[in-house]
């Protein structure tokens, strides 16, 4: 198993995107707390944010390489952010943690873009591999951030 550190140094180099930044958007302070600190410890930079409408007003909308998106927040939910962004030809690729999973959620969110969904709680390594993932996905060709 490679170590916390030695694992970020080897997903950066890996993918090719030295310092790619992950917005985690979670209505649940422990659950953006918890996120944010393994993908730092993995070499990430990490924006968090409360809300998607937060998401939606700041300046790393147009950077972030992957997002982590609540399923279900009050106001906008995690699918109508991604609905939005692609409707808005805003293509990031896209990972769903939810405390509520059904198939139907699952077709929903896939069928919508997301790259994965994970159940909460979900296992550190499931969520780097979905980054991982998302990190080898060309933005350019999906018509993602510049």
């Amino acid at each position: 198993m490679i170590a916390s550190a030695q694992r970020g140094i080897y997903i950066r180099r890996m993918n090719g995107k030295p310092n790619a930044t992950i917005a985690v958007v979670d209505d649940d302070e422990s659950v953006r707390e918890a996120t944010s600190g393994l993908l730092r410890s993995s070499g990430f930079r990490v924006q968090t944010f409360e809300s998607a409408e937060t998401f939606l007003q700041s300046a790393p909308v147009l950077g972030a390489y992957c997002l982590v998106l609540d399923m279900a927040m009050p106001g906008m939910s995690g699918l109508d952010l991604l609905r939005h962004l692609v409707a808005v030809g805003r293509r990031v690729p896209t990972i769903f943690i939810t405390a509520h999973d059904s198939p139907a959620i699952r077709r929903e969110a896939m069928l919508a873009g997301a790259i994965d969904m994970l159940p909460k709680p979900f296992s550190d390594a499931a969520l780097i591999e979905a980054i991982r993932l998302a990190l080898s996905l060309d933005r350019f060709e999906s018509g993602g951030a510049t």
